[in-house]
């Protein structure tokens, strides 16, 4: 009998037990808050696990589309006008402008772009959409009509045509050489141009010298310079003047001029006459390297012309100005 109420106890416990778990159950799949299971919770159900997967399988697309874009962005590189306000933007010293090529007109990624950034043969170049000059706020010599554009190593801001570059900064230091006479109070100057003939050869004089006890024959390099062009480039007289401090720009770091105005300044030994050479390739403000970079994007670009900037920068180490200055 006593094991007769004990199972019956159990039983009643088992199916307390299992009631609970059906109402739970019951809970869980009840959608519509109705009490029971049915065909309507079926429906919420399958469109709750509807809305599940069109949710998931739009974030793959949203997830595919941003990595198109970003693709997109590292192939074309626009320029946005921000982009110019950034830390990390900076203007090269070798730049382009073109015309708004059709990849970056149509795609969406590039609307608003006022240019783009290439890397080609070593240099990271800037290339401005001609419709979008103005945003740069940059300075053009002689004009913005031209294709390629390297930085005047005086002013960051303005850039010279290439082909005028090397003939537009032979003049600029000129006239700046006048205007330093000017200032300094001298009664005359003279700048004389000149270019030193290029050598294929190297020629070698042989030198006899006799001693006491001993003869010796001695070789060495012939280091007299010819010149296959001289030519006054300025030449101008003055009543003269007390000095006053001139402002140098291309010629602010050559160290014959610093040492002219410095000494033309001193009261206590006034200075008289002056005679040095400049070195054109020490302002020019390109290097040798960079030059023949250039040339490499050029041929690149199929637009050479019939020279090339790395030989017109290896020509400026042979050019001078004879400076000869009295006061």
């Amino acid at each position: 009998m006593e094991k007769k109420l004990k199972f019956e106890a159990l039983v009643s416990g088992a199916g307390k037990t299992a009631k609970n778990l059906f109402d739970n159950a019951i809970q869980a799949v009840d959608q519509n808050d109705d009490g029971k299971f049915d065909f309507s919770d079926v429906s919420v159900i399958a469109e709750s696990m509807g809305n599940a997967v069109k949710k998931g399988t739009q974030t793959i697309k949203d997830s595919a589309g941003e990595k198109a874009r970003q693709l997109e962005l590292k192939s074309l590189q626009p320029i946005f006008a921000d982009s110019l306000d950034h830390a990390d933007f900076l203007m090269p010293k070798f730049i382009r402008i073109v015309n708004r090529g059709k990849k970056h007109a149509e795609k969406e990624v590039c609307h608003g772009s006022i240019g783009y950034t290439s890397n080609q043969k070593g240099l990271h170049i800037v290339n401005i959409f001609r419709d979008s000059i103005e945003a740069f706020g940059l300075m053009f010599y002689p004009d913005c009509d031209c294709e390629f554009y390297y930085v005047d190593p005086s002013e960051r801001d303005r850039y010279i045509a290439l082909d005028e570059y090397f003939s537009y900064l032979k003049i600029a230091r000129i006239n700046e050489l006048q205007k330093i006479a000017q200032d300094l109070g001298a009664k005359h100057f003279r700048v004389t141009y000149k270019e030193e003939q290029a050598a294929f050869s190297e020629k070698k004089v042989k030198a006899h010298a006799k001693a006491v006890a001993a003869t010796a024959d001695t070789e060495h390099n012939s280091t007299e310079k010819k010149y296959s062009t001289v030519e006054i480039a300025a030449e101008m007289e003055f009543p003269g003047h007390s000095p006053i401090k001139p402002w140098l720009k291309y010629l602010q770091r050559d160290p014959s001029i610093q040492t002219l105005v410095s000494m033309r300044l001193n009261e206590k030994t006034p200075l008289l006459h002056q005679k040095f050479m400049l070195k054109l390739s020490n302002s020019s403000g390109m290097k040798e390297s960079d030059a023949m970079k250039i040339d490499a994007v050029l041929k690149g670009l199929k637009c050479a012309g019939n020279a090339t900037v790395a030989s017109e920068a290896k020509n400026e180490s042979r050019r001078y100005l004879e400076y000869d200055i009295e006061f």
